[in-house]
């Protein structure tokens, strides 16, 4: 018999109605979350590096960089407990291989010193991907991962904060980067949000919302940076049409 019931969003209102809730308890549950557990211990765990990498690139903002790199810590430790509390064993070899290749863009821009193409994918990308993916997974969460969740993505807006103001300091002069950068790695979240389509599934997580959460926060970032309505419907068609 399926344990599913129902429970009000969190942060809706009375009259909002029910998100019915899987059964955490099942096999093919316990399987899917095995490989999104360990997406977001690895997220966690990749942010905190890149942060720390930027407080090198940036030695004026390293106090600040190095704070959001132990906040991210501080998450991955909460994300490890939400798998514990369901008895699943993160799959964190498949968690490696799904953000190798933004790892390693990462890695040559912070090789040739370019700040603002790392900035665009760990502070605007990454964070924005994982803020749309909470906001997916917290109705459908179970009651201990709810409340480890909403307060993660109470922090993640702060980290996406910090990139874009670093960006919108800088926009004239590192414009043309941050279009270059785009280009190169707004089509790789097509690819992983593709590679978790069935397992998000399990989880009640559905890609067409987490596309449309992804982008609105992703162009809301992007216009507060200084892009046009134009720049940014152009941007986003070369990723995810």
């Amino acid at each position: 018999m399926s344990n599913s019931t129902t429970v009000p969003h969190p942060l809706a209102s009375s009259a909002d109605l029910v998100t019915p809730l899987p059964d955490f308890t099942s096999a093919t549950y316990k399987d899917a979350y095995s490989r999104i557990n360990g997406i977001v211990i690895e997220g966690e765990q990749e942010a905190h590096d890149n942060y720390q990498a930027l407080a090198r690139l940036l030695p004026e903002q390293a106090e600040n960089l190095v704070q959001l790199a132990r906040m991210e810590m501080k998450h991955k430790r909460g994300f490890q407990a939400c798998g514990r509390n369901l008895k699943v064993e993160p799959d964190m070899d498949f968690a490696k291989r799904f953000f190798e290749p933004l790892r390693n863009n990462f890695q040559v821009a912070r090789g040739e010193g370019k700040v603002a193409t790392c900035l665009l994918i760990q502070a605007i990308l990454i964070e924005a991907f994982s803020i749309a993916a909470y906001h997916i997974y917290i109705p459908v969460a179970d009651p201990f991962a709810r409340k480890v969740t909403e307060g993660v993505v109470k922090d993640e807006y702060l980290h996406l904060n910090y990139g874009q103001e670093w960006l919108k300091a800088h926009f004239d002069q590192v414009k043309e980067e941050i279009m270059a950068a785009n280009k190169a790695n707004l089509p790789l979240i097509k690819t992983m949000l593709d590679e978790v389509e069935k397992d998000a599934g399990q989880l009640q997580m559905e890609k067409e919302s987490l596309i449309e959460d992804f982008l609105i926060g992703y162009q809301e970032a992007l216009s507060d940076v200084g892009f046009t309505t134009r720049e940014l419907i152009r941007m986003s068609a070369q990723g995810l049409s």
